[in-house]
């Protein structure tokens, strides 16, 4: 059964829009704000999410820029907002497509299945490569130049995320939000012991590290 997260405050909308999802067989959680719905994403596993700008909590933005950092998942963006300024920063800032409200319930359920095709061909990828390093996404191991390396989930989570993002300078912030799930404000030794450790056993199995500090502001991949 394919499982949908609904973000939306509107109540109508909301409940409409779930009733119609689960006539088509899908399983449709419901949230009203921004908060309430990342709680949902960090508690459960959804193929796909729909979600509006406009929430109280957490913006859909930031909602977005969140999950982002840490997952590939679908997200179609329900909006109100319709110019082709408006468009192109929400597909630049991590929405997969859109649709402008008000919107007809078959067009979305067409876009959905667009997206879950697609979300099929990345539910595929069992390896994530940089350079000699190689991610087994089903075994949850790194092996680097060949050589297994032991790491925690909290430390091939770091690993991932670079990974995915190769050219992207992550804050040490950035890296806590989105391994650990959580936005509270942490000291930054907390990610450096991370990376320290990562880099040590990098070292003992003679592996080459590619995590590059950008002092002052965090943790990139080299080039």
């Amino acid at each position: 059964m394919t499982r949908i997260l609904l973000i939306e405050d509107d109540t109508d909308i909301n409940n409409m829009t779930a009733e119609f999802l689960r006539e088509k067989g899908c399983e449709a959680e419901q949230a009203f704000s921004g908060t309430e719905g990342r709680l949902l994403w960090q508690m459960k596993e959804f193929d796909l999410l729909l979600l509006d700008l406009m929430l109280p909590g957490l913006s859909g933005e930031e909602l977005i820029r969140q999950i982002r950092a840490a997952s590939r998942i679908p997200v179609i963006v329900l909006t109100a907002k319709n110019t082709l300024e408006d468009k192109v920063e929400l597909l630049g800032g991590g929405a997969d497509d859109y649709l402008t409200k008000p919107f007809e319930l078959e067009e979305l359920w067409v876009r959905i299945q667009v997206q879950l095709r697609h979300r099929g061909s990345i539910r595929g990828e069992k390896e994530l490569v940089f350079k000699d390093w190689t991610i087994d996404r089903e075994g949850r191991s790194l092996k680097a130049g060949g050589t297994l390396v032991e790491l925690t989930a909290h430390e091939l989570g770091i690993v991932e995320l670079m990974m995915r993002h190769p050219k992207k300078v992550f804050t040490r912030q950035e890296i806590y939000e989105a391994v650990w799930q959580q936005d509270a404000f942490i000291e930054d030794k907390t990610i450096n012991v991370h990376v320290s450790n990562i880099r040590a056993k990098l070292r003992a199995a003679g592996a080459q590290d590619y995590i590059q500090t950008v002092w002052g502001i965090g943790f990139k991949m080299a080039e």
